[in-house]
């Protein structure tokens, strides 16, 4: 029986791109993959064609000489011989049929004969650490305790007891790989003994009953810089749990939350604080001492002020992470009204209230307040 043309298997022209052909292919492979269809010998039938044709037209070599001789110039690598696992082009099929079906060394391959490593990250961890709005703007230095998995001193992490070794895996043969044949072609499979590693614990160790891996807790100092918000988070490389199998630690993540202030309101690097002041202090101006996180600060009160005015005192609210200027403190002033009068208190505001005028605009009003209470 004779062999189709390539380009028609593939369905694609004779001026297909690479990419052209790796897409064709890989819908050919998903639509006629045994797995998909079983007991199917026409979709096996299908799915090997597709395979030799992309063996032969990805190769840039094979290409040429099947395009100037037709299957003739590819007799000798097409065919039966294009299965083995030297085969032009087939670690880009390896590779395609790796992506779609989640396995590798198809037809027998082994990519190099190297054993799949088993080594495994360690996990990473999260801390919460709650501090003030003086240490948020002021940075620190915390104090954590971190329980986490670490290596077991007792048997350098190999899970194995002191004065023993882990051993290869039987199933496996030492390679963390199994093979199973799945019609034309075999799959390779991680071991379900030594669960990759090619390697199995026959005597474990008794600190950390084989795990290699113990459960302690860890000391350490953080350094929290100035400028930090809620949600912001700090990365400890290599702080977290301990790797399997020679496998790097995890990262430590400090997530910092910052408590809730009695006098400040922070916005972004920008603080907002209420203060009250008296119906003379309003009407007359004053000087105020106001809290600031630097300690207080003078503010200047012009007369006539009225409630909710807002004052704005520049650099004195909080630092930019990474020491990059600094935040505004915005004062906002609110005018009291006494609930209760002494008798003296009472005797001035009715003198006030005999001088007053309905003018509001009366410039001499203040002029005599001041004089009232002067």
């Amino acid at each position: 029986m004779s062999k189709r043309d390539y380009y028609e298997v593939l369905g694609v022209s004779r001026t297909a791109s690479d990419q052209e052909l790796k897409t064709a292919y890989r819908r050919l492979a998903v639509k006629y993959h045994p797995d998909k269809n079983p007991d199917n010998a026409e979709a096996e039938e299908k799915f090997k064609e597709a395979a030799e044709a992309y063996s032969v037209l990805s190769n840039a070599e094979q290409r040429k000489r099947y395009d100037r001789f037709g299957h003739a110039g590819v007799s000798s690598s097409a065919g039966a011989g294009a299965w083995g696992a030297g085969a032009p082009g087939f670690g880009g099929i390896e590779d395609i049929l790796g992506d779609l079906f989640g396995f590798g060394d198809v037809f027998g391959g082994s990519r190099g004969g190297s054993r799949r490593t088993s080594a495994q990250r360690g996990a990473d961890l999260r801390y919460d650490l709650e501090i003030t709005l003086e240490d948020a703007a002021n940075g620190m230095t915390a104090q954590l305790r971190i329980p986490r998995l670490e290596a077991c001193e007792s048997c350098n992490s190999t899970g194995a007891a002191p004065g023993t070794q882990p051993e290869n895996c039987n199933t496996c043969n030492g390679t963390g790989q199994v093979r199973y044949q799945q019609g034309f072609f075999s799959v390779a499979r991680t071991c379900h003994v030594c669960r990759g590693a090619g390697r199995v614990v026959k005597t474990p160790c008794t600190k950390c009953n084989g795990a290699g891996r113990v459960e302690r807790e860890k000391q350490m100092e953080v350094k929290i810089p100035a400028g930090v918000e809620t949600g912001s988070r700090l990365r400890v490389p290599g702080e977290g749990e301990a790797g399997t199998n020679g496998g790097a630690a995890g990262d430590l993540y400090v997530v910092i939350h910052v408590a809730e202030h009695e006098q400040f309101e922070r916005q972004g690097n920008n603080l907002y604080e209420a203060v009250p002041i008296t119906f003379t202090q309003a009407a007359l101006g004053a000087d105020l001492m106001v809290k600031t996180l630097d300690g207080e600060e003078k503010l200047k009160v012009p007369m006539g002020t009225q409630t909710g005015t807002v004052f704005r005192l520049r650099g004195k609210g909080m630092p930019a992470l990474g020491g990059r200027g600094r935040g505004d403190l915005f004062v906002s002033v609110t005018v009291m009204t006494p609930t209760s009068l002494s008798r003296e208190q009472r005797k001035l505001l009715e003198q006030l209230a005999e001088v007053e005028t309905t003018d509001l605009a009366d410039k001499k009003l203040v002029d005599k307040v001041r004089d009232i209470f002067g």
